[in-house]
């Protein structure tokens, strides 16, 4: 029989994965982004097994999967919805421009919105903060500090992918400008965003109990981006 490991460790471990993937994907292999994070996502699922942790602990157990779905399906109708409104108001449509996907064929645009989006990203992502990470500090210090935690965390995340946001969003680099402080100031925002963010999705987890919850809406909020930043060209 297995004898569990000590959550502490089990979440040093689960933060040491992260700080390697991370490093990884936005500087030491970005061509290997999509296998190297399907690999990291079983390696935390394996963190969990070794820790004691079930299914449920990462918000897949299969009694919770049906009413997941049907909370990420409302979400991703919501997100569709607030995305087509400001798409239709010039005051909001330039938000949509992103130099990163400028030159991305309809394929290409299909193949981010498909596969790299929910696998390379979403899955990722809401497997480390709101599975493995919530999970195991659910269980040894309750709701508060494992929302605040590995939301936190998630914000951190965040800071290499973000450093050339400015450049990429012409309506943040208008906004702050292309200085070094402007760079500062749009990654510390988004930090600060997606650490707010990652509050929602933690609570979208609590609250129904099911993983697939978050996973819809950061899949809508990602993916559909994409979507109508294309059509919007």
């Amino acid at each position: 029989m297995r004898r569990p490991v000590a959550t502490a460790t089990a979440v040093a471990a689960t933060v040491a994965v992260l700080v390697l993937s991370n490093l990884a994907n936005n500087r030491w292999a970005q061509s290997l982004s999509l296998p190297l994070s399907l690999l990291a996502t079983a390696v935390l699922l394996a963190i969990v097994y070794w820790s004691g942790g079930r299914w449920a602990d990462v918000g897949l157990a299969r009694g919770t999967l049906v009413r997941g779905l049907c909370w990420a399906l409302a979400l991703i109708g919501v997100v569709a919805a607030g995305y087509a409104v400001a798409a239709a108001l010039p005051l909001t449509r330039g938000l949509f421009e992103d130099q990163r996907q400028s030159g991305l064929s309809g394929g290409e645009v299909a193949l981010r919105v498909l596969v790299t989006v929910p696998f390379g990203t979403v899955l990722l992502e809401e497997v480390a903060f709101r599975g493995v990470l919530f999970g195991l500090l659910l269980r040894s210090r309750g709701p508060l500090a494992a929302t605040l935690v590995s939301s936190g965390l998630f914000g951190l995340w965040h800071i290499l992918p973000s450093l050339g946001l400015a450049d990429a969003k012409p309506a943040l680099g208008g906004a702050f400008g292309h200085s070094v402080l402007g760079v500062i100031v749009v990654d510390a925002g988004a930090v600060l965003f997606t650490a707010l963010a990652g509050c929602l999705f933690c609570e979208l987890r609590r609250r129904s109990g099911s993983l697939l919850a978050p996973m819809g809406l950061h899949w809508a909020t990602n993916a559909l981006g994409y979507v109508f930043g294309f059509l919007l060209r």
